[in-house]
């Protein structure tokens, strides 16, 4: 006895007829396309597995000699093989988080203003400017940070930060105009496109529903942008922050040419700090004993590390922020 559906097609001949052969073609066809995907995601993984392993085994002859006091020591002499990297992950840090201070609210600021205020023909002009900022190589950018802002540092913003905050640690000591705050300024004009193009797509993609639901209670546009329009956008800002987080730990030529490259943690802004990325451009050339390329690759691997807990953290907050978004019904 036929199946209701199969006597349905022999005898209607409108409905196309059951055809087994091309159905197990198009089952293989899904299962060759799923394999190949498979593949290419696991591609990535191995990828990355591969360079955690080369920089181990690599860095092994320095972990062996020097261990985990490596992490915490200051010392970075290469004449008498004692290398620390403290100095290195200082000047990393310190330099990305001041980045960041300068440049998020700028680049908060910029998004608001292309997404929610701009007029369409403006929005359009300025985010290509945004862009176009983006691409310009970061050499050309340490060009401009060695004749023209470091410069301006050291006789004006410099001085007079000095003159009204010198009290403070962070704003004592000489002006050099190559320094911490150089190379902090440098990175914040690097992440600035990043951050504020993400921001805008995500403040964009917010339903226009709920601008007018905040319009509809009476709300002003500064209560619609810091009601509606970031709470809604809260993890795409956070992932957004953290790209611009990763351009800046690692940043090599722009940081290198105008941070002053001087093994030291100082309180100051002011001072000359370097970066692990500075550090490996600039003596990788240089190493002429195994040991000093042994121990700049395990300066390598600690900025691998750095990054991928950062991301980690960061992604962990993503998923903390958005499930609270969902759980308090935002979504």
């Amino acid at each position: 006895m036929l199946h209701p559906l199969q006597a349905g097609r022999r005898g209607n001949p409108l409905l196309p007829p059951t055809n087994t052969v091309g159905r197990k073609e198009r089952r293989a066809a899904d299962m060759v396309f799923r394999g190949i995907l498979i593949t290419l995601g696991f591609t990535v993984i191995v990828i990355v597995g591969l360079m955690l392993i080369q920089l181990i085994v690599a860095a092994l002859p320095a972990m062996r000699r020097f261990g985990l006091p490596f992490l915490w020591t200051v010392r970075w002499d290469p004449v008498h093989e004692v290398f620390g990297a403290l100095t290195f992950a200082y000047g990393t840090v310190a330099s990305s988080l001041l980045a960041l201070i300068i440049g998020v609210p700028i680049s908060l600021g910029v998004a608001i203003f292309l997404a929610e205020i701009a007029p369409a023909g403006v929005s359009l002009v300025l985010s290509f400017v945004i862009e176009l900022l983006a691409s310009i190589p970061s050499v050309i950018l340490g060009l401009w940070g060695i004749f023209v802002m470091a410069p301006w540092l050291r006789n004006f913003l410099e001085p007079a930060l000095r003159a009204v905050l010198g009290w403070l640690p962070l704003f004592s000591g000489p002006s050099y105009g190559i320094g911490l705050l150089a190379g902090g300024m440098i990175l914040a004009i690097m992440v600035i496109p990043i951050i504020s193009s993400v921001s805008r797509e995500v403040m964009k993609s917010v339903p226009v529903t709920q601008r007018e639901a905040a319009y509809a209670l009476g709300a002003t546009r500064w209560e619609v942008v810091t009601r509606a329009v970031l709470p809604y956008s809260k993890v795409g800002i956070i992932g957004a922050v953290v790209l611009g987080l990763g351009r800046a730990l690692g940043e090599t030529m722009a940081v290198t040419m105008v941070i002053g490259n001087r093994p030291q943690i100082s309180a100051s802004l002011f001072q000359p700090a370097y970066t692990i990325a500075a550090a490996l451009a600039n003596e990788f050339s240089e190493a002429t004993t195994d040991m000093y390329v042994s121990a700049l690759i395990t300066l390598a691997l600690v900025l691998f590390i750095i990054s991928l807990i950062v991301n980690a953290l960061a992604r962990w907050l993503v998923l903390k922020v958005g499930g609270q978004r969902v759980a308090g019904g935002v979504l």
